[in-house]
């Protein structure tokens, strides 16, 4: 297997990258974008009470639905991203597979449409995938730090801060009286969202360096 021909070495693609890190900040725009959308098209709706996955049911859940698919294409983006731009160590390996498994994740949250409530047709999986989603966003940009630092400190802050902050408050939600709970939501929605744009805008960095 020795003399197997290799294929050339793969091309940087700079304008790849930058066009990648610009969708990953695009469909985060557009996911808050459906929920402010949401909050004000749903009658009857408190955004303080009622959580996303309100808003993810009835006749309306198509404007958050479009939402969560936009932030799994972002999630996507950032996974090809960091296989693409390879930093090193197992860590930032990991984050690879975490961001690929979040970005189904949450196209499945969108696509089943069960949102906790009393559906009993087939196997509810919803409250699984949260969990799933909260493992991994946890553990990603923590993983991923150490190599982002090559880049720059404040990206091994950035990722390491939103790490411990969503560790110590995403469990928090699942004890909150549901008179704040759908505020609380959005917070932690930002919060990953937050995740995304700090490595779109390591590899848009990126991208125009190759340039």
């Amino acid at each position: 297997m020795s003399d197997l021909p290799l294929p050339p070495a793969l091309h940087s693609a700079p304008t790849l990258v930058r066009l990648l890190a610009a969708c990953a900040i695009l469909g985060c725009l557009l996911a808050a974008g459906s929920v402010v959308i949401a909050d004000i098209v749903v009658p009857d709706h408190d955004w303080v009470s009622d959580t996303i996955s309100d808003l993810g049911a009835g006749r309306y859940e198509f404007i958050v639905d479009s939402g969560l698919y936009a932030f799994s294409a972002a999630l996507v983006c950032i996974a090809i991203l960091a296989a693409h731009i390879h930093l090193g160590g197992r860590g930032w390996s990991f984050g690879i597979v975490a961001f690929a498994l979040m970005g189904l994740i949450v196209f499945l949250v969108g696509a089943r449409n069960e949102y906790g409530d009393s559906d009993s047709e087939g196997v509810v999986i919803h409250v699984y995938l949260v969990y799933a989603l909260g493992v991994l966003m946890a553990a990603a940009p923590f993983a991923m730090a150490g190599a982002a630092g090559q880049m720059g400190r404040r990206y091994a802050w950035a990722l390491r801060g939103i790490a411990v902050l969503w560790t110590l408050t995403a469990p928090v939600f699942f004890f909150l009286p549901t008179g704040i709970d759908g505020v609380y939501e959005r917070g932690l929605g930002l919060l990953a969202i937050a995740c995304v744009c700090v490595l779109a805008h390591l590899f848009r960095r990126y991208g125009r360096a190759l340039s």
